[in-house]
């Protein structure tokens, strides 16, 4: 791995590439197994599970008499149902007139309407089932970090006083009581000045005791964000920024009053990475926030958060505990894209906030470069917008034919062929405006 992305071309374009794909891969074939499994289950034949387009490199038949096969082109798949004419599920008028009726019941067009219904809607839903499982996962895999703010274990950091210990539970700091870890940040960014001597009361054991140690929330990196100036920089996680342009640091907000008055200009950083002083130079973006009442307001970011000097405790997670909390993330990024992409229609914020599939490609690609808690994650994002996408109620995607559905249940009659054919090529120009829009975004944003 080393060897590939020391290579410009390889480590770059190559690597990300390979992550998009990978991730479409996943994501597409939950996408239509999920169509496949519903399908199968309602007594629908499916004579062909696809993974990719074109020429087909591998193929078998199971017992189902289902063609499962790989082909060439990695940047889709389809299953393709009895009755079907092609992957967007036409109609295929002469295939359904020659079948029995017993041939026809199992075809998708031949089949009862909430069967139908029922397979085209397990597509999406299978999208957000996805992105709850790997929320889930990680939870129980990493724990969850506790309200009280106790020491887990102790960060690397350059020359710093810091007679903190593993186990420590910090109850103060210089006389303020901070009994939960969103205290103990709040104290830090109401600090006017971060030099003077940061003194703790800590319960150790069964002793409270006051020890000193750094400040509390240092620009130390936490996270570096997909596609942001801190990754296509080189900062990575655990760096701690010593100055900018110069001026000594040392609280996060003291990163975040710098950066927001840069005005996008060029800063040079000087930065702490395991014994090293390393510079780094790079321009804040401005970017779309979302302020939680709905609105948005711009700020000028480098994509890092700051971190505490200190691992956090964290206790385990169990299984009811964590696909709850799976699936209130994957509902809370639901209204975030909902609400983004509203606020995109209505000129309110950038349309520079859709990404295309280059756009996508990069954030794949730095999420996986810093992991596989990171790929993974990523991997639930763009799960979530993708079954988000699908439900739209654009003619050639799923939401289009539930609307069909909808029609036929309510009008009690199948929609004119030749208008369904009309639409559905609509539909299809609709998308690939809706593509070329987000393209063209990747490379002028």
């Amino acid at each position: 791995m080393e060897l590939i992305t020391s290579i410009p071309f390889f480590g770059g374009f190559l690597f990300k590439a390979i992550a998009f794909i990978a991730v479409l891969s996943v994501i597409i074939s939950v996408h239509e197994y999920g169509h496949y499994i519903v399908g199968r289950w309602s007594g629908i034949h499916a004579e062909v599970f696809s993974l990719g387009f074109g020429p087909v490199l591998y193929s078998r038949v199971d017992k189902h008499g289902t063609r499962w096969q790989l082909a060439a082109v990695p940047v889709g798949g389809y299953v393709k149902f009895l009755g079907d004419a092609d992957a967007s599920s036409r109609n295929d008028p002469e295939a359904m007139a020659a079948m029995d009726a017993d041939t026809r019941s199992r075809s998708f067009h031949g089949a009862k309407l909430y069967k139908k219904a029922l397979t085209i809607v397990a597509g999406p839903v299978a999208n957000f089932i996805l992105a709850i499982a790997i929320f889930t996962v990680l939870l129980l895999t990493t724990g969850l970090s506790t309200d009280q703010p106790i020491v887990k274990s102790l960060k690397p950091l350059p020359d710093m006083v810091n007679e903190m210990r593993q186990g420590d539970v910090i109850l103060s700091v210089n006389g303020v009581e901070t009994p939960t870890v969103a205290d103990l940040g709040n104290y830090a960014r109401a600090q006017s000045d971060p030099t003077r001597p940061q003194i703790y009361q800590v319960k150790r054991g069964d002793d409270v005791i006051g020890v000193t140690g750094p400040f509390p929330l240092l620009p130390l990196i936490q996270s570096v964000s997909p596609r942001s100036a801190a990754i296509n920089a080189g900062l990575e996680v655990g760096d701690l920024i010593l100055s900018v342009d110069g001026r000594d640091i040392i609280a996060f907000n003291e990163l975040q009053d710098i950066v927001g008055a840069s005005g996008g200009k060029d800063m040079v950083l000087k930065v702490w990475r395991g014994g090293e002083i390393l510079e780094f130079t790079l321009a804040a973006k401005m970017v779309d926030l979302p302020n939680g009442d709905g609105e948005y307001v711009q700020r000028a970011l480098i994509g890092i958060t700051g971190s505490l000097f200190f691992e956090q405790q964290t206790r385990s997670v169990g299984l009811f505990e964590a696909v709850k909390i799976g699936s209130i993330q994957t509902w809370r990024l639901i209204d975030l894209s909902l609400n983004a992409l509203y606020n995109i229609a209505t000129g309110k914020i950038s349309p520079c906030n859709m990404q295309g599939p280059v756009g996508m490609a990069d954030a794949a690609g730095d999420a996986a470069s810093q992991g596989l808690d990171d790929f993974v994650w990523i991997i639930a994002l763009i799960s979530v917008g993708v079954g988000l996408i699908n439900l739209f109620p654009i003619p050639v995607l799923d939401g289009g034919h539930l609307v069909f559905f909808a029609y036929e249940a309510v009008t009690r009659r199948k929609p004119n062929e030749r208008v369904m054919n009309i639409l559905m090529s609509t539909g299809l120009f609709i998308i690939i405006g809706f593509m070329i829009f987000a393209l063209t975004n990747d490379f002028l944003c």
